[in-house]
């Protein structure tokens, strides 16, 4: 069994003070994959730079306090792909690739555009650039799982207020139709909607600070692990862990029956 993790820490080091490490420990999972570091390498103690057991390896963006992907696995990667060759992307630390024997494993963060209409802008381009990525990914004939912080909510059942969400960054119609192209037209698999195909709020993984949107489960489905169809169908049991708060977001978490 492979037991791959992924979250949105809104940053490692506030999620460390959380007891990040100690649940992490618990979980005994092959494979996790971390967004929003909101840090560089030199802020990292020795214990965030390398958890005990774990090859860590991070993707931090050039702004201090912003951004930044990890991934951290057991086994040691034969190749690791820091960026996407876009450069406005990749000085954000958006995407960091791991390559493991029989496994490519992905940890992205996509922008937000929530707080301007620039970011959003900023969102289209990168929605603009990365479909393309995807294609060739595809194209690699390996399995790949892609975790992360998509920050769209594909479907009507993947947020709570969806009617007063439609003109909101995250369910806009054009970020949803871009994420059924990927679906639909690439091939890729959503896995935890593959499992589930009827969970409704139950599978939220992030809620806003604002209000009482944790204590009323006012949530949205934006954290995803997407995987190419042989991998995905490999997919035996998913979880978004909620008894524990190390951030905004909620670990989501997937067990593959895995190598096949």
């Amino acid at each position: 069994m492979l037991r791959i993790i992924s979250l949105n820490l809104n940053g490692i080091r506030s999620a460390w003070n959380k007891n990040l490490l100690p649940w992490l420990a618990r979980q005994q999972a092959d494979v996790v994959c971390v967004q929003e570091l909101k840090a560089q390498l030199p802020d990292l103690s020795a214990e965030m730079q390398q958890p005990a057991g774990l090859h860590a390896h991070y993707h931090a963006a050039q702004k201090k306090g912003y951004s930044g992907v990890g991934i951290w696995s057991r086994e040691a990667p034969t190749m690791i792909q820091a960026g996407f060759g876009v450069p406005e992307f990749d000085a954000e630390g958006r995407f960091l690739r791991v390559d493991l024997p029989d496994l490519t494993v992905i940890s992205l963060y996509l922008p937000s555009g929530s707080a301007s209409d620039e970011r959003q802008a900023s969102k289209f381009r990168f929605l603009a650039a990365f479909l393309p990525q995807l294609a060739a990914l595809r194209a690699e004939g390996r399995e790949i799982v892609i975790c992360g912080d998509w920050n769209i909510a594909h479907r009507e059942i993947d947020l709570k207020n969806w009617k007063s969400n439609q003109k909101n960054s995250g369910f806009l119609p054009e970020e949803r139709a871009w994420l059924s192209r990927v679906f639909d037209e690439q091939g890729w698999v959503d896995v935890y909607r593959s499992l589930y195909p009827t969970a409704g709020d139950s599978a939220y993984t992030w809620w806003s600070n604002r209000g009482q949107a944790w204590a009323k489960n006012v949530g949205w489905r934006i954290d995803y692990q997407i995987a190419t169809p042989g991998i995905a169908a490999r997919a035996r049991e998913g979880a978004v862990y909620k008894e524990e708060r190390f951030s905004d977001h909620a670990p989501l978490i997937i067990d593959y029956d895995w190598p096949a």
